[in-house]
């Protein structure tokens, strides 16, 4: 039964990013081979027929509020092949496949170098995969999003989001104000900042 459980999850997973993944033969020729090694390692270390040991969950560290697809308004693209790799991207990060996610979006990239929320999503799965914490590759992929389009709120956003799990709250809130500063007065993402810019003054007592 555990087999059938596994090997039913991994072709779920290869049909939907077929399907509704937007890549290319080359990208899904790779995706396919990442989830036979996946298979084929726990076919050598699993044991799917042993019974179940529940641990209590992690503490949380906020990582998964940076959802790719989570807060749309911090996003351009609504429709099309960057919506629909990001909604696939973020499917896998909530069920734990951070890397597919990674994977998926850098392929998506490949296509598509110019496209700005492609770029906040994958810093946006880098911090995911570094457990809410900001890397060297996370803020590059933020930076280079910003500099395809500079009005983008997405890139200063979720920069100021990963800061913010990361303790820097200061500077999270630096970086949210500087935003603040320069959104355009109808800009529907404005009271979302606004509200997280109060969450912060209120956890500090201000």
């Amino acid at each position: 039964m555990g087999w059938a459980v596994i090997v039913a999850l991994a072709a779920l997973v290869g049909i939907g990013l077929w399907r509704f993944g937007g890549l290319p033969r080359a990208a899904l020729e790779l995706l396919g081979a990442a989830l036979l090694l996946g298979l084929a390692g726990y076919a050598w270390q699993g044991s799917p027929t042993l019974a179940g040991s529940p641990k209590p969950p992690p503490a949380d560290t906020g990582a998964s509020a940076a959802r790719i697809e989570s807060l749309p308004e911090f996003r351009t693209a609504t429709v099309g092949g960057a919506a629909d790799i990001l909604a696939a991207a973020d499917g896998l990060i909530e069920r734990g496949m951070v890397s597919y996610a990674v994977g998926i979006i850098k392929a998506g990239l490949d296509r598509n170098p110019q496209s700005a929320d492609l770029w906040v999503g994958l810093g946006n799965a880098l911090v995911v995969h570094g457990g809410g914490m900001m890397s060297p590759a996370a803020q590059l992929a933020f930076d280079r999003a910003a500099k395809i389009q500079p009005d983008h709120p997405g890139p200063s956003f979720f920069m100021g989001l990963a800061f913010a799990q990361a303790g820097q709250i200061d500077r999270a809130e630096q970086i949210w104000r500087d935003l603040l500063a320069r959104a355009p007065a109808d800009a529907p993402w404005r009271a979302d900042l606004e509200q997280h810019l109060a969450m912060i003054a209120g956890a500090q007592g201000r």
